[in-house]
């Protein structure tokens, strides 16, 4: 096959749909199909064998880490001689928009996909009094594809809810390999926690932005005596968080990738995640892949990856004490924490990208030669 994939975030920005992105475009190459990326440019043209075209953009107001790419003439210039058998657009927003324009003018079949929980990301920025609007759009350019795919049941159940046809669960994934309990160090320890390697380590990693709800950590933080929390990432809601837990002990890293951030994972304690905008949370996969006991939010497509007490735990998103309550119990249950470590690695291994992408294979199967729907996820 030849797949067009067009998106509104990839290389070199690191996130959990750029992670998803890359692995599948890698893995899509190795299965012998040609995969065309249209994305905003970050100066690559090439990966994994995939040809890269990168559309001049400039930064987004709310969001300056990510790019605002306008659709142009050369777009369908470079399709033209691709020639692809269809396209795939990941969360159409702006640039996508002009994959759904090309599969209707080059007459090719169209999936789709969800990845960002936009509608949810308003109110963190002020403008809730929008999501409406935004689920009426959402619902006009995902309607056009033949395939619409999510990544959790939860939100397949909640586009469902909003009018958006033809669903599927396009399952997860995560790389075993590079991130497992083995890598488990001291001297990452001590680096997370500025020296305090034997004190209780939290970690947090994903974008510092308003949707994660990162403040919500302070007080399970505060609630620990000589614990330390380390935030591994970044993004524009940096400032605002350094000033928030200034005093604490906390450690702002910054990025880490490969190796580093496998280790990072395999040596905390704990790996707190409030979130409650997310579509899935890839970085809950690779935290439990390393053998880092998960409390998360109970919300969105996390209760897909974290059963309650099995190989997690789960907490009330509106319950202050609620993340509070199960940090602790975490901490404290020395046996119980190491079982949950194990459940969580079992839990992990199910997970494979190239699975992944052999589903994946399957949906464009079907909109090439649609008589059934593959099984999801």
């Amino acid at each position: 096959m030849r797949i067009a994939l067009f998106t509104e975030t990839f290389l070199p920005k690191v996130d959990g749909i750029v992670t998803r992105l890359s692995h599948t475009v890698e893995q899509l190459q190795r299965l012998g199909d040609e995969v065309l990326v249209i994305s905003p440019d970050g100066g690559l043209t090439e990966y994994k064998g995939a040809r890269i075209y990168g559309v001049p953009g400039f930064p987004l107001p709310l969001y300056p880490e990510l790019k605002l790419a306008l659709p142009r003439p050369s777009i369908g210039q470079v399709l033209e001689g691709f020639k692809p058998d269809l396209i795939h657009v990941v969360n159409p927003a702006v640039l996508g928009l002009a994959g759904l324009y090309y599969s209707k003018i080059f007459k090719v079949p169209l999936v789709a996909s969800y990845h960002t929980h936009l509608p949810k990301y308003l109110e963190h920025y002020g403008l809730g009094m929008l999501e409406g609007m935004m689920w009426e759009l959402l619902k006009v350019a995902h309607n056009q594809a033949q395939i619409n795919l999510c990544t959790s049941t939860a939100m397949q159940e909640e586009l469902d809810a909003h009018g958006i046809e033809r669903l599927a669960v396009w399952q997860r994934g995560v790389d075993t390999e590079l991130f497992h309990p083995g890598l488990a160090s001291q001297e990452m320890r001590s680096r997370l926690s500025q020296g305090n390697p034997d004190s209780p380590l939290l970690l947090y990693v994903g974008r510092l932005s308003a949707e994660k709800e990162i403040d919500k950590i302070r007080p399970v933080l505060k609630s620990l005596p000589n614990a330390r929390l380390a935030l591994v990432g970044d993004g524009p809601h940096r400032q605002e968080l350094e000033q928030y837990f200034a005093g604490t002990p906390t450690h702002f890293v910054g990025y880490l990738t490969g190796a580093d951030l496998a280790t990072a994972f395999a040596s905390a304690d704990a790996f707190v995640f409030p979130s409650r905008t997310e579509t899935l949370g890839l970085v809950l996969l690779e935290a439990m892949a390393a053998g880092c006991p998960v409390v998360a939010a109970n919300s969105g497509g996390i209760p897909d990856i974290v059963t309650d007490g099995v190989n997690g735990y789960l907490f009330d998103p509106y319950d202050e004490q609620g993340a509070i309550a199960a940090t602790q119990r975490l901490l404290n249950q020395q046996t119980e924490r190491e079982t949950l470590r194990q459940n969580a690695r079992q839990e992990a291994e199910r997970w494979s990208w190239t699975a992944a992408t052999r589903q994946l294979q399957d949906f464009y199967q079907v909109v090439l030669t649609p008589h059934s729907m593959p099984t999801a996820a």
